[in-house]
């Protein structure tokens, strides 16, 4: 990182930089630059959103299409998301240092050509080490989607603008199941990932035409390299521990995982991870919440899309379109859940919230063999539902409000990334902690009995960071509450994408 204050999944402090039609931070979101920022965004950021889409969804025509087993299906996720997790920091660094549009430009286009390799993959293999290659891409334009918008806009037009941001990219996460879901079962999964590169054509041409470029002018010094490294290694090998269950790889990984804490230590506040940021209770303690939660999150949506096909006999288009009503109500109620947090403090909501989804993930225990949509799916799904609606938006509005407003940008891209991380050590632990085999999706009998432990262990989880909400966090002042979160609260809790979080994706962090 070249600033300790500088990165993020949200730029703060720009400059004017150069090409920028109305100067960076001067653009007026009813101008043409601004609509056409507001549209490039979109497509950045719903390209990987699409693609989180269905990937779920495709995971059964994807195993039998390339013979591969359960630990390949969870590498075939887990592959983009350890380098995302990994990269995601160093990523927004990059934006403010050598240019927001520049990077995220480069970002989409390397997305784009990581997405035909995937596509094209003959082996389970090759797809892996494609997926490997998109994460890398997603950690250039998905901080940039937002520190675009951050940048570019003048200040009283910046909360307007991110959220038909945020609001488009909600129904990109409403459409995703069926376009997903309709290519899957139609002209086969391989389409799931060439559907990105003629959204690219689109985006990159209109990006470098009309969308402003702008800096950090405070960015200075050397990037914290070794630290992404140290980082993006000590996920891997974790995850290889997890998924390959081999000792040595996981006592690697925890050893990598110390070194980096050290190296971000020594560096302080020149380092990816500023230690002093955890100074803030309040910080450390919904970052753990954070955790827990989209743990449990991610754990559920990879196998709740295999447990429908693979066991309820849904098919592809069936199982993306029945979680559909998380991403809806998350559409509806999370601006409404902003507000309600701003009058209650985050203690309430991140405690009930949690409590409400581990209610819908047990729920969901009623999810077997020819399972009833309106009697035995629906319920869960609503439940789950209210339980993110309610706990979501506070908990983005919590990371923003727990630090000063000059580190914001660097608090959101810190939090993005634990619950990335957190996704991806669920998907690698929870096959295995629920008992199952490198066929077992294969097989409804046996996939059913471990997607039933998996949801109790999900339900644990969550009720985990219930109580860690309950007694860490304390309900602040109306002095403590800054206005400018309350306003992204308002807009619906961004930077986080709904799609993303609900059964519309995977889930990429809150913030």
């Amino acid at each position: 990182m070249a600033n300790g204050d500088g990165a993020g999944a949200a730029g703060t402090g720009a400059v004017p930089g150069p090409g920028g039609r109305g100067g960076a931070g001067g653009v007026r979101l009813s101008s043409g630059t601004g609509r056409w920022i507001v549209v490039t965004t979109v497509l950045g950021s719903g390209m990987a959103m699409l693609d989180s889409t269905v990937v779920n969804v495709a995971l059964p025509h994807i195993g039998e299409s390339l013979g591969a087993d359960l630990a390949a299906l969870q590498w075939t996720v887990n592959a983009y998301m350890v380098t995302l997790a990994g990269l995601i920091l160093l990523g927004g660094s990059l934006g403010d240092r050598y240019g927001r549009r520049r990077v995220f430009v480069i970002g989409v286009v390397w997305f784009a050509a990581a997405s035909l390799l995937c596509g094209i993959a003959p082996t389970s293999g090759i797809l892996i080490a494609a997926r490997a290659l998109q994460g890398v891409g997603g950690a250039l334009l998905t901080p940039g989607s937002l520190a675009l918008i951050q940048a570019s806009f003048r200040a009283d037009d910046r909360a307007r603008a991110v959220g038909l941001w945020s609001g488009f990219g909600g129904v990109a996460g409403a459409i995703g199941p069926f376009v997903g879901g309709w290519l899957v079962d139609g002209p086969g999964w391989r389409w799931v990932f060439f559907l990105n590169i003629p959204l690219a054509l689109i985006c990159v041409p209109v990006a470098l035409r009309h969308v402003p470029e702008s800096h950090d002018g405070t960015a200075h010094g050397r990037f914290d390299v070794s630290g992404a490294v140290l980082g993006a290694s000590a996920l891997a090998l974790v995850t290889y521990a997890l998924i390959a269950r081999v000792w040595w790889a996981g006592a690697a990984g925890i050893l990598v995982g110390a070194w980096f804490v050290l190296v971000e230590r020594r560096r302080g506040e020149t380092a990816m991870v500023p230690p002093s940021i955890f100074r803030s209770r309040t910080f450390t303690a919904i970052n753990l919440v954070t955790l827990c939660v989209y743990a449990a999150f991610s754990g559920f949506f990879f196998l709740a899309a295999l447990q429908l096909q693979v066991v309820s006999g849904y098919s592809a288009l069936g199982a993306g379109t029945a979680l559909l009503p998380t991403t809806v109500l998350m559409l509806l109620l999370s601006a409404k859940s902003g507000e309600l947090g701003e009058k209650t403090g985050p203690r309430l909501p991140l405690t009930i919230g949690p409590l409400l989804c581990a209610a819908g993930m047990l729920l969901m225990l009623r999810v077997g063999p020819n399972a009833a949509y309106l009697t035995d799916v629906l319920p869960a799904l609503l439940v789950l539902g209210l339980g993110m609606v309610t706990l979501v938006a506070p908990l983005t509005a919590t990371v923003l409000a727990s630090v000063d407003v000059s580190r914001a940008g660097l608090a959101s891209g810190i939090n993005n990334a634990a619950a990335r991380a957190a996704g991806l050590i669920a998907v690698a632990a929870l096959p295995l902690l629920a008992g199952m085999g490198p066929e077992a999706y294969r097989s409804a009998v046996q996939f059913d009995a471990a997607f039933g432990r998996a949801m109790t262990i999900c339900a644990g989880v969550l009720v985990a960071g219930s109580l860690l909400a309950w007694f860490t966090l304390r309900t602040p002042s109306k002095t403590e509450l800054r206005p400018e979160c309350q306003v992204h609260c308002g807009v619906g809790a961004p930077p986080l994408d709904p799609g993303e979080v609900t059964g519309a994706g995977r889930a990429p962090g809150p913030a």
